[in-house]
């Protein structure tokens, strides 16, 4: 199941939409006597395909009513805002689960430092019928999509334990590196996930800003003078951070599928122990804070993955 987070856009609040597989920003792992494959949100297999309205009035482009994607309509990211999920949708999520056969849940979510989703978690987790473990990935998009990969193998393994499943989970937070481009700092800056005094620098020099997570916040990276040398210097951070283990490379973008098809075309190359590869267009929530342009890149090793994964 899935607690989808919120993008306000004129003042009505929607969920998001469904998007492409193995694009995860939310989730929750049930732990069960024994699993085919992970039954809970955010699997690899069910994605993001059943956010529910949270408005009824029409979505846009023959989008489900209620729900919205960050494609839909580009120029309305420049004022959306976003909202997290209340601890009552969190109980709901919970309660279905345990209901289903759940004996444990592990519930996964984008960074605390970024968002207060897992606060409304934690205090849901509290009163829970079965024992929930809220975990933290201390990132965003697929930093936070292979953490729950990560869990529901785990979770799929006969007699795999709530701890165990917790403890795969943030095995592969801590080992997973993310690093994008943005065209702009101004979506950044206007929701706070940024200083005012970078956005200001990166305006007025002209220069395009590479960023990556550290200790769960979005950090200025390095700075570079043009997009082209900005997405090469973004390709070599990647494959410097992919060594010459296994990995799985996440390619991810917002309105740019072109430079991010290109560059997926480019790291098999260069990447020798490169074992998965996806390219996936970032929902609402994330492109409301990075903009139409972005293009990120997130590397995760796959020996600290679980055993057979």
């Amino acid at each position: 199941m899935v607690v989808p987070l919120q993008v306000i856009m004129k003042g009505t609040p929607y969920d998001e939409g469904p998007r492409d597989e193995g694009s995860l920003e939310e989730g929750s792992l049930e732990e069960g006597p024994r699993h085919e494959r992970s039954r809970g949100a955010g699997s690899h297999d069910e994605g993001f395909s059943d956010a529910r309205p949270s408005s009824d009035r029409e979505g846009r482009s023959g989008t489900t009513p209620g729900t919205w994607r960050a494609t839909d309509t580009l120029n309305d990211l420049a004022s959306a805002v976003t909202s997290r999920p209340s601890p009552a949708r969190f109980s709901t999520c919970y309660s279905s689960l345990a209901a289903a056969g759940a004996t444990a849940v592990v519930s996964i979510h984008l960074s605390g430092q970024m968002s207060g989703t897992i606060e409304s978690a934690r205090l849901a987790a509290r009163d829970a019928p079965v024992p929930v473990e809220v975990i933290d990935s201390r990132s965003i998009a697929m930093g936070l999509g292979y953490p729950v990969l990560a869990a529901a193998r785990a979770a799929a393994a006969e007699g795999a334990s709530l701890e165990t499943v917790a403890a795969a989970a943030r095995r592969c937070a801590e080992a997973t590196q993310t690093f994008f481009y943005v065209d702009t700092l101004e979506y950044l800056r206007r929701s706070g996930r940024i200083g005012a005094a970078a956005s200001v620098l990166g305006s007025a020099l002209m220069i395009k800003p590479l960023l990556h997570i550290v200790n769960g916040q979005i950090s200025l990276l390095e700075k570079v003078r043009t997009a082209t040398r900005a997405i090469a210097r973004l390709e070599d951070l990647a494959v410097q951070a992919a060594g010459a283990g296994p990995v799985e490379v996440a390619v991810q973008h917002l309105a740019a599928r072109a430079r991010a098809e290109a560059l997926a075309e480019r790291l098999p190359k260069r990447v020798p122990g490169l074992m998965d590869l996806r390219v996936v267009e970032v929902g609402p929530v994330i492109g409301a804070h990075v903009g139409p342009g972005m293009l990120g890149l997130t590397v995760t090793p796959r020996d600290v993955w679980p055993a057979g994964a």
